[in-house]
């Protein structure tokens, strides 16, 4: 189906034919960052002071607790997608790749479940 002309070739996505997902959640990644953060600093100034007590009181509290979850979880995705297409433009050897790639992963994932266990820890009255 027109595999021979840039426009076929453009529907059929190129040679990986998934380039159009990444695309897509990099962009979705980038609008939940683009909600969440002026969220949290309207939420921040809007606090009566910044000291320990007050941030994590307002923490424990359902919503904020919820949105600063997925703040934590869009950010470390969004960060290791980018991360992801420098690493896939800059790092030709495939063992090199899929060691870097391995390595980018596990800090991605070792950094989203931290935060994701601080803000559940918090959440459900851990020790202050």
């Amino acid at each position: 189906m027109g595999n021979g002309t840039s426009i076929g070739r453009v529907r059929g996505l190129g040679s990986a034919h998934s380039g159009a997902h990444h695309w897509l959640m990099q962009r979705l990644t980038a609008i939940g960052s683009l909600v969440l953060v002026p969220w949290l600093l309207f939420s921040l100034i809007t606090l009566p002071n910044l000291h320990y007590e007050t941030v994590h009181e307002w923490l424990a509290r359902p919503v904020p607790a919820t949105a600063m979850g997925l703040l934590v979880v869009t950010s470390f995705w969004h960060g290791r997608l980018g991360m992801q297409v420098m690493i896939e433009d800059y790092v030709h050897e495939h063992a090199n790749k899929f060691a870097v790639m391995t390595l980018l992963n596990l800090a991605a994932f070792a950094g989203a479940a931290f935060g994701l266990f601080c803000v559940v820890r918090i959440a459900l009255g851990g020790i202050a």
